[in-house]
């Protein structure tokens, strides 16, 4: 079992304190996490820093720490541009990056990003295709139908061979069983309640069976919002307003997936989250961050697995 910490992201105009990020990250270094995680909105009227920024400012404070995105939602990237900022970050973090990528779902704005709705399941499974052909090959040529190449190189290839692993997200039966396909793992949304990533999981399994894949080789993940305080109900409170922050308005069935109470109650929930199978489970605490990351290292993880 292996524990994961988010990493801040939150900062409205002004309010980004250098110093008080570079603290966070050394004291979660030294608490043990073995890795820190960003998420990606580029639109929403919750101030939030984007990933790659986060990611790079994050690899500058830390020596051990992995690094990650869950998700990009790549769909709406440029696969060469995307490709060229994770490469150049693996080489700058010496090889401690991870990479989430999504399709963001039918949802997403996708006229503000000059993707047609009707293709944007295509699109996201050719841009993956066309950054593992950018960070492998020494010569690229590809015919797709959204992106064409003749002949391009793209240097310097990631420091992690053949690429950083690749972590997909999703919650239909096709995205979890195009993550088997695609993907070296998959990550549970922060969004998805426990019994529905209970149902995940299962997919994800008979995906890989069906495909002959070692399921020692393809990790599960699931992000979990946490709120932790001997007041249950001002934990519930506090994360219910900051999930409505970050998603613009009150979202129930969001509000129903984090994990909010004392610390027996967040270690009960946790770890029903390991035992539906998760290996990685990444804590997202979404207000006094310092603080939370301290009680889940002394309150929470050494009773959870």
């Amino acid at each position: 079992m292996k524990f994961a910490i988010a990493i801040p992201q939150f900062f409205g105009d002004g309010q980004f304190d250098p110093a008080a990020f570079r603290q966070y990250l050394a004291r979660a270094e030294e608490l043990g996490f073995d890795s820190a995680w960003t998420q990606e909105a580029v639109l929403g009227t919750g101030p939030q820093i984007s990933p790659v920024e986060a990611m790079t400012y994050a690899a500058a404070c830390t020596q051990r720490l992995r690094l990650g995105c869950v998700v990009f939602v790549s769909t709406l990237h440029s696969p060469v541009h995307l490709a060229k900022s994770l490469a150049s970050l693996d080489q700058l973090s010496q090889g401690r990056i991870d990479v989430g990528v999504g399709t963001g779902g039918p949802g997403r704005p996708f006229g503000a990003f000059g993707v047609d709705p009707r293709t944007y399941v295509g699109r996201f499974t050719e841009g993956v295709e066309l950054m593992k052909a950018l960070w492998t090959q020494p010569s690229v040529t590809f015919g797709g139908r959204f992106w064409q190449l003749e002949g391009a190189a793209m240097e310097p290839k990631p420091a992690q061979k053949p690429y950083p692993p690749l972590w997909f997200g999703g919650a239909s039966e096709p995205a979890l069983r195009r993550a088997v396909r695609m993907g070296d793992g998959f990550f549970g949304a922060g969004s998805s309640p426990t019994d529905a990533f209970i149902d995940q999981v299962q997919i994800v399994r008979a995906a890989l069976a069906e495909a002959g894949r070692d399921p020692g080789t393809f990790p599960i993940a699931k992000r979990v919002y946490i709120g932790i305080s001997d007041d249950a109900e001002q934990a519930r409170t506090r994360m219910n307003q900051a999930l409505a922050g970050i998603y613009g308005r009150r979202m129930p069935s969001i509000e129903a997936a984090a994990v909010t109470g004392t610390a027996a109650d967040c270690v009960r929930e946790v770890n029903r989250v390991a035992a539906a199978g998760a290996e990685l489970i990444l804590f997202t605490a979404l207000y006094d961050q310092g603080e939370q990351m301290e009680l889940l290292a002394s309150a929470v993880i050494p009773k959870v697995g």
